[in-house]
């Protein structure tokens, strides 16, 4: 099952895919594609066909989660980008956390932020939480309190992350700095999660062309260890890492500027189309 919401920002409406791609209103069922509703989501109890169709065109497309309390990062979590980082390969997962204010739709525009030298990208599998998860102790415990998956983009401003001294955090908060989407794909129809493709383009030029299969921790695993750290609830967003390929690995590449295009895919989970403007 496909979800996802769309209209003007704040304003959005949830709406469902059918197989045959017709967009289906959820608006009888929910107002909106949040924690509330992920929690009581069954896919194979949904009866889609029941539901009012709707005509996408033209719509924007936001983000395919309504306020999530929190956005958990993990980084380093691919050997080549690890490598091309200059980072050690990390024992434990490395954990940070972005505002939930930094999320954005899947075409929405992304602000190079004032001041800003090194403005870059990360395509990642991002997993949203469907079910409470304290202290799990199996992989089958995780993939049980699993919402979704979606595609989404880090951006993440390396000069602010590692020349500003501080956490990481710096360079992961700007504002429209997470589009997430265009679809919240259920586990049920996504399928094994650790052998999906992952590829970016910037205006035009493929530059990361990865797979979750060469995770260095895996998405149960990721799940799991957080609920040691911290409780995750229903409608939280979890985005997994980066394989290699972006622009801190490629001396001599610019980083992002305003007026420059990324288009980005997730096997499975749709595609990206987004422009840079200045903040």
């Amino acid at each position: 099952m496909k979800l996802l919401r769309v209209g003007p920002a704040g304003a959005e409406r949830p709406v469902v895919l059918a197989p045959d791609g017709t967009a289906h209103d959820l608006t009888p069922l929910t107002p909106d594609l949040d924690g509330d509703f992920l929690a009581t989501l069954d896919p194979t109890a949904l009866d889609v066909a029941a539901l009012p169709e709707v005509d996408l065109t033209g719509q924007r497309i936001g983000p395919p989660v309504a306020r999530p309390g929190k956005i958990v990062g993990i980084g380093l979590n691919y050997r080549d980008h690890a490598a091309e980082a200059g980072a050690a390969i990390p024992t434990e997962p490395v954990v940070f956390l972005k505002p939930t204010n930094t999320l954005a739709g899947p075409n929405d525009q992304v602000l190079v932020p004032r001041g800003s030298e090194k403005t870059d990208y990360e395509v990642e599998l991002a997993v949203v939480i469907g079910r409470t998860g304290r202290y799990l102790e199996t992989a089958e415990q995780a993939a049980a309190i699993i919402a979704g998956y979606a595609a989404v983009n880090d951006v993440t401003e390396r000069a602010f992350q590692f020349d500003r001294g501080g956490q990481w955090d710096k360079g992961k908060s700007a504002e429209t700095f997470t589009p997430l989407g265009p679809w919240l794909v259920t586990p049920d129809e996504l399928g094994d999660p650790q052998f999906l493709g992952l590829r970016l383009w910037v205006n035009g030029e493929l530059r990361q062309d990865g797979s979750t299969a060469d995770m260095i921790f895996p998405v149960h695993e990721i799940v799991r260890y957080l609920t040691h750290f911290m409780r995750l609830d229903p409608g939280d967003v979890i985005i997994t890492g980066t394989p290699a390929g972006v622009t801190l690995g490629r001396p001599g590449t610019p980083f992002l500027r305003a007026g420059d295009k990324l288009a980005l895919e997730v096997t499975g989970l749709g595609r990206q189309e987004l422009t840079l403007g200045q903040a």
